[in-house]
């Protein structure tokens, strides 16, 4: 007995369109002249083994020009990345740039490959193929970004999670954070809901790996990055920003953004202190806020919210959000130079997407309040 027609069309629709967004984005993969985001990195490298700040502007470090838009893009990443981005530097920066996509790659394909594994299902296919075709995957390949790593860990860490090892699913979160702290949330969330052993593994992992660029260069460092990171404001408006922050900063009341984003962290500490939800569930939210009260969520972030998605596809809803997930980037900078309410409608799809998809995770929490049974299932074939 097959799965209904009626829930397939939908998953055929978003496969078809998956294909044609792979065919769109791979011809931005020929190698060009500019860096990217990845001369960012390897001048923030140079400039911390030469003893200058790792966060200043320097003659690699990419800046954006757009109708409407100007801005430097330094390294906003922790001080341990000063030591790490030195290892790009260990040849010719458009060489390193190829063999740092490709080693993007392999972890992108391990992720997908340990999902499908995990989520496995009649359906998974279409899914993989959509996992292929997202704007973050693409664009994290094209800017040279350093995301995919951070998604395996990421990913790999829910498996350990649901599977009863919260230790080594710790030490991975502890990993994620250290690079990118905005997903702190997630931790301080597992520990409101009761879920302490992962939290402590993942601070202890992460304490450790902020400390080594304190031996190495000194508290000097993280000043300058405090510095960088209250004065990176301007960016909050980029369209390929899916935060609260980017939506209210097009919106033109920029200050809603931070109220939004106190308002959902805020409730969902209450929510989690209370409520003590199961780890799968804790983690899915943790996971979106993690994104939406960041002042930058940028598309690339959504790749984090991989095991949230697969374990909620299938939701009809969340088809919609992985539908806009994989709108190509170009399409969505085009907007750039519109009215604004094309900038804050369809120039905001990526942040549209994250807020249908909290939508989603908060009507599955009602309804477990309520006492009512959760949407669950997956297309199956007999």
């Amino acid at each position: 007995m097959t799965a209904q027609p009626m829930r397939w069309i939908p998953l055929l629709v978003l496969a078809m369109l998956s294909v044609l967004a792979i065919w769109s984005e791979y011809p931005r993969m020929t190698p060009g002249a500019s860096l990217w985001d990845f001369g960012s990195f390897v001048a923030s490298g140079r400039a911390a083994k030469e003893g200058l700040n790792p966060y200043g502007i320097y003659p690699l470090t990419l800046h954006v020009q757009l109708p409407g838009f100007e801005s430097w893009n330094p390294n906003l990443n922790p001080p341990v990345s000063a030591l790490l981005f030195q290892l790009f530097d260990l040849t010719e920066p458009h060489q390193s740039y190829l063999i740092w996509r490709w080693i993007s790659v392999a972890f992108y394909i391990a992720t997908i490959a340990l999902l499908a594994f995990h989520f496995r299902g009649a359906d998974m296919p279409i899914f993989v193929i959509w996992a292929f075709a997202l704007a973050g995957f693409w664009d994290t390949l094209f800017l040279g970004q350093i995301y995919l790593p951070l998604v395996f860990a990421t990913v790999a860490a829910w498996v350990l999670l649901e599977r009863g090892a919260p230790l080594a699913a710790g030490i991975l979160i502890g990993v994620v954070i250290a690079m990118k702290p905005n997903f702190l949330v997630w931790p301080v969330l597992l520990f409101l809901a009761g879920h302490r052993l992962p939290v402590r593994a993942a601070v202890a992992t992460a304490a450790l790996i902020s400390a080594v660029p304190l031996v190495v260069y000194g508290p000097e460092i993280y000043r300058q990055w405090f510095e960088l990171v209250a004065s990176d404001r301007d960016r909050a408006f980029f369209l390929t920003n899916a935060s609260f922050a980017g939506l209210a900063a097009r919106a033109g009341v920029p200050s809603l953004g931070l109220v939004l984003s106190l308002a959902l962290l805020g409730g969902l500490a209450a929510w989690a202190f209370w409520r003590r939800p199961g780890i799968t569930r804790v983690s899915s939210l943790a996971l979106v806020a993690s994104l939406l009260a960041s002042p930058l969520g940028w598309i690339q972030y959504t790749l984090f919210l991989l095991p949230v998605l697969m374990s909620h596809r299938y939701r009809p809803a969340m088809w919609v959000v992985m539908g806009l997930l994989i709108v190509p980037v170009p399409f969505i900078i085009n907007q750039f130079g519109k009215s604004a309410l094309v900038q804050f409608t369809i120039g905001s799809a990526y942040g549209w997407a994250l807020v249908l998809c909290l939508i989603v995770l908060l009507v599955d929490e009602w309804r477990e309040l309520k006492g009512e049974p959760r949407i669950e299932g997956r297309l199956r074939s007999a």
